[in-house]
């Protein structure tokens, strides 16, 4: 018998999951998927030419507002939740509507997509959006150098564009990121990386991806989206925790599942954090993950000239995602404003045009700082409009790109930049990482 399916996704997860799972699976016909969390990703197509042939004419991707709809009309039989970061109990919300429409629902387990690998893969993943996977990243990479590894990247999926094009992307050089038309977000993810001399892959068919990174690196580091789990199976797997959400490594889907998964459990951010909130993880940790290896570490803020920011009434500009889908209501930025005597955060939010204003309505824990939202061109000229109209003396811009490369900026500007970097209590993330693969 046949099953009807709809995908909830988020332009990622969803897609990788159809791709290995359901792309030529006989015994289901995907109908639909659903999209949220990103702005103006419904209404595409899952483009025939990617789909298989059981698809020839593609998949509509809709609102997920219209599920109950979307099984009513195509007699869905099986809903398959596959998006990330997410409160346990809206996933269960989600499933009880589709329960209640007659569909069932499903989470497929976090092994059953991952891909095998024929070079050894280290997969850095979180508990949270926002925890510091990206600098992790960039710390891991320089650890394999300096052993003399080839170190590829392989970042979780972004494809917010024209899907046909995205199948497999690389960037080695800052003419890819034009060259494939890269969204704010993937440029703050990418450009690091290749500012450190890193190749990076990103896209949709992670199987295609896999084929080619594993040609050009001896240890491919699987770089996490949000709190999702890995798409290729890691020999190691770091998971990183942010004492500022303590707890919350056990109410979140599916950080929850990487913290049991974690071999090495690095908690970030212990620099800023209470002592109590740190002992907080770490029980968490110790509970429900007794195997893996602790690392404290430091998100350490790295600012030019901080005597710029004393006095000023600043406006911060933080890591979009950090504040949407990880709920934090500040980060390095506000971080740095505060401890160089910054006189004041300016609230952007009364001077937000367009998308902005819409991204502060939908965000009400967003306040004193700004969100880096740039998922589009459209959005893009938003986010430089109304920087451009909020009165301040300096804009602090701390997200992982040099903002002002890329729009134009009519105030004095400063970068705060965040590394990695070991606590000094406990063991480093390079003795652990090389005893786990044995380098």
């Amino acid at each position: 018998m046949i099953e009807n399916v709809l995908i909830m996704g988020a332009a990622g997860r969803d897609f990788h999951n159809f791709n290995i799972y359901f792309r030529d699976n006989e015994r289901y016909r995907v109908k639909a998927f659903t999209a949220t969390q990103i702005p103006d990703i419904e209404g595409r197509c899952y483009p025939a030419a990617l789909a298989g042939y059981l698809y020839p004419e593609g998949i509509p991707i809709h609102h997920e507002d219209q599920m109950p709809a979307l099984i009513r009309d195509h007699k869905i039989d099986l809903v398959a939740f596959a998006y990330s970061d997410v409160p346990h109990t809206a996933v269960m919300h989600k499933a009880s509507l589709a329960m209640a429409e007659g569909a069932d629902f499903t989470l497929i387990g976090a092994t059953y997509t991952m891909l095998r690998a024929t070079k050894p893969v280290v997969a850095v993943c979180a508990v949270r959006t926002g925890c510091g996977k990206s600098q992790t990243t960039r710390q891991v990479c320089r650890i394999m150098r300096e052993q003399g590894k080839r170190v590829v990247a392989v970042r979780h999926p972004m494809p917010y564009g024209d899907l046909t094009q995205q199948v497999v992307q690389r960037f080695a050089t800052y003419a890819d990121f034009d060259r494939h038309r890269c969204t704010i977000e993937e440029r703050e993810e990418y450009e690091p990386l290749v500012a450190q001399g890193i190749v990076v892959y990103a896209g949709i068919d992670y199987k295609k991806i896999l084929e080619s990174a594993e040609r050009e690196a001896d240890i491919i580091v699987w770089d996490g989206g949000n709190n999702d789990t890995p798409f290729y199976y890691p020999e190691v797997h770091i998971v990183v925790f942010d004492p500022h959400r303590a707890g919350h490594e056990c109410l979140y889907y599916p950080g929850e599942t990487n913290m049991i998964m974690a071999d090495i459990a690095v908690i970030n951010k212990v620099d800023s954090a209470t002592a109590e909130d740190i002992d907080v993880v770490r029980g968490n940790i110790a509970q429900h993950a007794p195997a893996a290896d602790v690392v404290l570490a430091e998100s350490a803020i790295l600012v030019a000239d901080p005597e710029a920011i004393r006095g000023k009434r600043v406006l911060v500009v933080e890591d979009g995602p950090t504040l949407t889908h990880g709920e934090m209501t500040f980060g390095a930025g506000a971080i740095a404003a505060r401890r160089y005597g910054a006189a004041a955060l300016v609230d952007a939010a009364k001077s937000a045009v367009g998308s902005i204003r819409e991204t502060y309505a939908r965000n009400p824990n967003v306040r004193q700082v700004l969100p880096a939202m740039g998922y589009s061109s459209e959005q893009i000229k938003d986010l430089e409009e109304t920087i451009n109209r909020t009165a301040c003396d300096l804009v602090l811009c701390a997200t992982p790109i040099d903002l002002p490369k890329l729009i134009n900026i009519d105030r004095p500007t400063l970068r705060v930049r965040y590394e990695y970097q070991d606590a000094p209590q406990g063991p480093r993330l390079e003795e652990v990482l090389r005893r786990r693969l044995a380098v």
